[in-house]
């Protein structure tokens, strides 16, 4: 079963694509309304927990997102998987989940804009350089080359045109901003997890005969990313306080992004599409028991 994965199509209409590309940017916009251009002109005076969570997103997880793979031999669409999820940015859920574990939200939003206008880039070059490494995944890439012009559009208009958007409104127009903030999250969130399940539904046979194969990777996987922001975080001196942003921002991927590129660029590739799917339930579940866990030990906000 596990060699029959790397052929298996994934049912994903074009509509529905449009469908996500259109939530996520409405996800993003969510996101961006909580952020004034002061945000990124403080970075500039404190930068290193920001770019320690760039490090650890785009840097040490696609690392160990490597070694992992040649540690295990997983089936080569898997494989690839696994090393395109550990390229997306910070899920936007990740904000949410930075809240209420009571780390520095401010630091989670600021990583999650940094990392999307990054994606543009690092992305597409994360995917081609730690992919281009294991033969396996080699053959895919020169099946299915990314084009980075085209990552660089979708990106654009799906992430970086909502952050500007957003910012500009909340500057312009910040009594707007207000009274859409708090709504606007929790619509976002809960459309786009009606979206994953509806997708799930219309895949569910597939789904369940081939989770199996991957649940194990992805629980190892999610474990490893967090675990690498909170020890990078660590290493590097920071607070507890930012410590939990950024461990909850490199355990939370964006895999709708993930799910985006998969069926624009890899027509779908079953075990890429389970691995990526399986990340867009179990990150939630894991991160939001992490929050529950750290907010019963307040972290000192410095």
């Amino acid at each position: 079963m596990e060699n029959q994965i790397d052929a298996v199509v994934l049912n994903f209409s074009p509509g529905s694509l449009q469908l996500l590309n259109a939530i996520l940017a409405v996800v993003m916009f969510s996101i961006a309304i909580d952020l004034k251009p002061s945000d990124f002109r403080r970075l500039a005076h404190a930068p290193k927990p920001v770019l320690t969570g760039l490090a650890s997103q785009f840097l040490l997880l696609p690392a160990l997102t490597f070694l992992l793979v040649l540690a295990l031999r997983p089936q080569p669409s898997i494989a690839l998987g696994l090393m395109l999820v550990a390229a997306c940015p910070g899920g936007n859920i990740s904000n949410f989940i930075t809240h209420r574990a009571g780390g520095n939200a401010a630091l989670s939003v600021s990583m999650t804009a940094f990392a999307t206008i990054a994606t543009i880039v690092l992305t597409p070059m994360n995917v081609a350089f730690w992919g281009s490494l294991y033969a396996p995944t080699r053959d895919i890439l020169r099946e299915v080359a990314i084009d980075p012009v085209a990552v660089a559009i979708l990106v654009g208009l799906m992430l970086v045109l909502p952050l500007v958007l957003g910012v500009v409104l909340n500057v312009k127009r910040p009594d707007i901003t207000a009274r859409l903030r708090t709504p606007l999250k929790w619509v976002s969130m809960g459309i786009f997890i009606a979206f994953v399940a509806l997708a799930l539904a219309a895949n569910w046979a597939l789904f369940l005969q081939y989770a199996g194969v991957v649940a194990v990777l992805v629980f190892v996987h999610n474990g490893l990313a967090l675990a690498c922001g909170n020890l990078l975080a660590r290493a590097v001196g920071l607070s507890e306080f930012d410590r939990r942003a950024i461990t909850i921002e490199t355990g939370i991927q964006n895999s709708g992004l993930g799910l985006i590129l998969i069926f624009g660029f890899f027509n779908g590739l079953g075990g890429m599409a389970v691995v990526a799917a399986f990340w867009g339930i179990w990150h939630i579940l894991t991160g939001m028991g992490l929050a529950l866990w750290m907010a019963r030990r307040p972290a000192a906000q410095v």
